[in-house]
């Protein structure tokens, strides 16, 4: 039916259902807000998204990560650099050890007397005499001596000889190693281990040493109390010919001789005895 209107007729307003019944208070609304199912008071059940209404989803276990380090590696690097560090430092000291003179290389080891410092006056006389003669030190480390010297060939003798042909071989740039009488022959090997098929060196026991070994060069000495003291070596290799204060002397012709014993032996210039 239609209402005759001035405007002309006029069609009632057309109502849209939504499907939803009204009620009181709105208790749809009133659900979603507190959780509650409508008209039941009680809490609603929390829907897993997606979809099923199974339950609350399970908490999920976080996976470790090892964290672990590789310690091989690590050792091998620091290994390598120790190794170059101490290659690189023995190296540097190599050069400036090789660039030191013999003096120097000679004050540095311990224990040495360097009496061309200390008593000067008891190494400078290195004249000729025949016989016997005096020393301030024991074994001598300069002074007079005999016209004949030892042959120092890397000689190793096994009786005592005479300390004025043994100061002769020294004048020549010679080290003379000599030790107690009573040391064990193992040790005699030892000492002789050193001095034997070396140029400017030669040895043989010496009565009345205070130490069990004693080397000595043109001025320099060093005393031990074992023959496996390894400055014995280092002052051999150290002063052998550099302590001479006759440069371009020989050990190998000559007026020499190799005869033991402690009485000096009167030999002609260049005659061997």
């Amino acid at each position: 039916m239609s209402i005759s209107t001035p405007g002309g007729p006029q069609r009632r307003p057309t109502v849209v259902s939504t499907g939803k019944k009204p009620a009181a208070g709105r208790p749809a609304a009133d659900a979603k807000a507190t959780g509650t199912k409508a008209g039941s008071g009680k809490p609603a059940t929390p829907q897993r998204s997606g979809g099923g209404g199974k339950g609350p989803r399970k908490p999920i276990t976080p996976v470790k990560v090892s964290q672990g380090r590789s310690w091989g590696p690590i050792a091998l690097f620091v290994a390598v650099g120790v190794l170059a560090t101490s290659i690189i430092g023995y190296g540097a000291w190599a050069a400036i050890r090789g660039s030191q003179s013999w003096e120097d290389k000679a004050a540095d080891i311990q224990g040495i007397v360097n009496f061309r410092e200390t008593d000067p006056e008891s190494v400078s006389n290195s004249e000729h005499r025949a016989g016997k003669q005096e020393y301030k030190q024991s074994p001598p480390v300069g002074g007079p001596h005999n016209n004949t010297w030892q042959r120092c060939l890397g000689d190793v003798y096994d009786a005592p000889i005479a300390a004025e042909h043994a100061l002769h071989s020294m004048e020549h740039g010679a080290v003379w190693l000599t030790y107690r009488p009573d040391l064990p022959a193992a040790d005699v090997e030892k000492l002789a281990s050193v001095i034997r098929n070396n140029d400017f060196m030669l040895m043989s026991p010496y009565e009345g040493l205070d130490k069990a070994v004693s080397i000595q060069a043109w001025g320099y000495q060093l005393k031990v109390d074992s023959a496996d003291d390894p400055r014995i070596k280092e002052f051999a290799t150290t002063l052998a010919q550099n302590a001479s204060v006759e440069p371009g002397a020989t050990c190998s012709a000559g007026n020499y001789t190799t005869g033991t014993g402690t009485e000096p032996r009167e030999l002609q210039p260049s005659m061997g005895g």
